[in-house]
């Protein structure tokens, strides 16, 4: 049988790429499950996503009350798909920054024994663009800081596009991560790999998105650099 594979997607004023994202997330894994978890978006997305769910199946939504972070937003929808018995659960942005194109060349990372696969824009056939150079500089550079203290191989760790097994999920003891913002992605990695799990990085193209305002911002960028060192006592100590 065909793994039931969730693709999560929190929002926050995504209504311009919503409707676009779900289409090109059907034509490549038409059986695949979209779940978008919206945080109260003031332009109407979670109002589009209900109107969208309504007329298919395939499309669930979770209405959360406010703006509480990226990294909750997934712990929420993972703790759904957990709950909802689904064999393989993606992380994407809804923004198209995030070509579903992939996902294919993702879940046969899956197949051949991933536990963990990540959209590499680091590795040979991967790459950015739209991005101006302060952005190249805190993408790397947060990813080369954050392996070089944790001494680990992964070469693009701020990566917000991955695909999980339940075995890794259920792994990684989500009810203990601390992080919310940029260091969340760091912090799922690196716990797989303490726990023995099999990461794999796939090749992507990141395309900046096409509408909207970007969340990213100096102050998520700031909590990650002290989160890695926390990261690596918490390991040394065996608490992660």
């Amino acid at each position: 049988m065909a793994p039931r594979v969730l693709i999560i997607t929190p929002t926050y004023n995504e209504r311009e790429n919503l409707e676009t994202f779900l289409s090109q997330v059907q034509a490549v894994a038409p059986d695949a499950h979209v779940l978008v978890v919206d945080d109260n978006s003031p332009d109407g997305t979670g109002n589009l996503a209900d109107e969208i769910a309504a007329k298919d199946a395939r499309i669930h939504v979770m209405h959360r009350p406010g703006k509480m972070g990226l990294g909750s937003a997934y712990l929420a929808g993972f703790a759904w798909a957990l709950a909802r018995d689904y064999d393989v659960v993606f992380e994407m942005d809804t923004d198209l920054s995030h070509d579903p194109r992939y996902v294919p060349d993702m879940l046969r990372a899956i197949e051949a024994g991933g536990d963990i696969v990540i959209g590499s824009r680091n590795i040979p056939g991967g790459g950015v663009e739209g991005w101006g150079l302060g952005r190249h500089v805190m993408s790397k550079g947060g990813s080369i800081y954050s392996r070089t203290i944790l001494g680990i191989g992964v070469r693009d760790l701020t990566s917000g596009y991955k695909a999980f097994t339940r075995r890794a999920l259920e792994t990684i003891e989500l009810g203990s991560v601390k992080s919310n913002g940029y260091s969340f992605q760091i912090e799922l990695t690196y716990r797989g790999i303490v726990r023995g799990l099999k990461v794999t990085e796939v090749p992507i193209t990141f395309v900046d998105r096409r509408a909207g305002a970007s969340k990213m911002s100096r102050k998520i960028f700031a909590e990650a650099v002290g989160m890695v060192w926390k990261l690596r006592a918490d390991a040394l100590l065996g608490r992660l």
